[in-house]
């Protein structure tokens, strides 16, 4: 069984520094990868001001919007909350969701995080496949602490080797993931070629910094790629990374 998965930064559906609104675009992009699981960060599930001010803005909340006749399934967990409404991270799917849950990894009030974590019945693979989309703290103490939580809960919900994708935006630019999660979760970089080092994401321009991260148990990689410069580049601040896997079992 081949599975295509991608994780991307999508910056609220709007450019880097806000300048326009790219919730669209950002739709076509995600439709050419031509992926069976996305893993989104900064989703916006409402934001009254927006859909005040832009007359083009989606209806509907920007995980489904972006899902519409392509991803049948999709999850949501909303981690921060505000008067006008929230954002937080999302799984769109080809392949039914059996089970959601988002867990509460936020370390101050200052920083809302979440780790939204799904089961998937992927078509060729015996077990549900354990997916996790997180976007992880900007300090690295916190980072620390949600990684330990993030490890704690597949440890638990997940044993014995079951099928993993872990992905996300790890703000981990020193890197600090590697060791805590390969030791505890037996998981690898989609990227890992052997040195230890995952790509560069950010900024999506001309990506300087190792960033966002797809992990994988369960599974062999065939390809990773980094989606970085034009078009790209002017729809969100991150790189998109996609990565073809093949079952193990």
């Amino acid at each position: 069984m081949k599975l295509r998965v991608c994780t991307y930064n999508i910056h609220k559906g709007f450019s880097q520094f806000n300048r326009r609104m790219v919730i669209h675009e950002l739709r076509d992009r995600l439709r050419s990868l031509d992926v069976d699981l996305v893993f989104l960060q900064e989703v916006q599930g409402l934001h009254l001001g927006h859909a005040s001010r832009h007359p083009n803005w989606p209806e509907p909340p920007q995980h489904e919007f972006l899902a519409e006749e392509v991803w049948h399934q999709t999850a949501y967990g909303g981690n921060a909350v505000y008067d006008h409404g929230h954002h937080g991270n999302a799984i769109l799917s080809r392949f039914p969701i059996v089970s959601t849950s988002n867990q509460d990894v936020s370390d101050h009030r200052f920083e809302r995080r979440g780790l939204l974590h799904c089961e998937v019945q992927v078509p060729g693979v015996e077990l549900p496949v354990h997916c996790v989309c997180a976007h992880l703290g900007l300090f690295a103490a916190s980072r620390r602490r949600q990684m330990e939580a993030l490890a704690d809960r597949m440890e638990r919900l997940a044993p014995d080797g079951a099928p993993l994708i872990i992905a996300g935006d790890f703000n981990d630019w020193r890197n600090r993931a590697q060791d805590l999660l390969v030791e505890r979760l037996s998981v690898r970089d989609a990227f890992d070629s052997g040195y230890g080092r995952p790509p560069r994401s950010f900024p999506s321009r001309m990506p300087v910094f190792r960033l966002d991260r797809i992990y994988v148990r369960g599974f062999s990689v065939r390809q990773a790629d980094v989606h970085s410069g034009p078009p790209w580049s002017r729809i969100s601040d991150h790189a998109a990374l996609t990565a073809e896997l093949e079952s193990a079992g």
